[in-house]
């Protein structure tokens, strides 16, 4: 477990390689007795004076959500980030390369909610209930600590979260099997991964579940109006200067964004 003033050190640093772009060392060399409550904390300190310096909390995210990704980071749960609004990006906007350290981007499901969510023994169809509404998802991740990365490393970056584009035809949760829910993922005109919405904990339903859950001992309740991405369902996709990442969801339509 580190000390108060180890964490602190550790939120200076990833507030310090976020101005700046550049990576720092990963928290596990710097901090090898660091734990994952320390992790966490850190992640929350950082969030917390981003809003104190006027960001506002938009939703969380889920990572880790398949089991090979779990296993790749020896942990057997997933984990979790805030979104902030200065995170949100416009379907099919040009983004600056330049903005971001080492940028990835992943297609995902995005949930609304419509109604608040607060655990414990939240389950699948109170998250069905409780959603307003289902997206197609590009979430940009960016990597603040150097790799490889611990899980350690990830948690107190935040989950790695960096940006967020909705697009595509929002659709109620009850109206399709969001099991079946495909992507074909494109980096400019070539397919880069394909994947089905299952592989998030055999439902993306019950990435929020499980969030809803994991917050629920710190009094955390997700609010109406916030947007909660469920995990990505393909390996991520590098994203270089000039790119131009397009995820296709077939029916539900497509959400695209361009590095440059």
């Amino acid at each position: 477990m580190l000390t108060e003033a180890e964490r602190l050190q550790a939120v200076e640093q990833l507030l310090e390689a976020e101005r700046t772009r550049t990576p720092v060392l990963q928290l596990s060399k710097t901090f090898p007795h660091i734990e994952i409550e320390d992790s966490y904390w850190i992640q929350s300190e950082v969030t917390r004076r981003k809003i104190e310096g006027g960001r506002k909390l938009i939703g969380h995210k889920i990572g880790l959500t398949s089991k090979a990704m779990q296993a790749s980071s020896q942990i057997d749960e997933p984990d979790y980030g805030h979104l902030l609004d200065d995170m949100m990006i416009a379907d099919g906007a040009k983004v600056r390369h330049a903005d971001y350290c080492v940028p990835r981007v992943e297609p995902e499901l995005a949930f609304v909610l419509g109604k608040p969510l607060k655990g414990p023994n939240v389950g699948l169809l109170d998250v069905l209930r409780a959603t307003e509404y289902v997206v197609p998802a590009i979430e940009i991740i960016d990597a603040r600590v150097q790799n490889p990365r611990k899980i350690y490393d990830t948690v107190a970056d935040n989950g790695a979260a960096a940006g967020i584009i909705l697009g595509g035809r929002p659709v109620k949760p009850m109206d399709i099997d969001l099991r079946w829910v495909g992507a074909i993922f494109y980096r400019n005109s070539e397919i880069e991964e394909t994947g089905l919405a299952a592989g998030v904990l055999g439902n993306p339903a019950l990435g929020i579940a499980w969030l809803a859950n994991k917050v629920a001992p710190f009094g955390t309740v997700l609010e109406p109006g916030h947007i909660m991405l469920s995990g990505s369902f393909t390996r991520p996709v590098w994203a270089d200067k000039g790119d131009t990442l397009h995820a296709d969801f077939g029916p539900l339509g497509g959400v695209a964004v361009q590095f440059v």
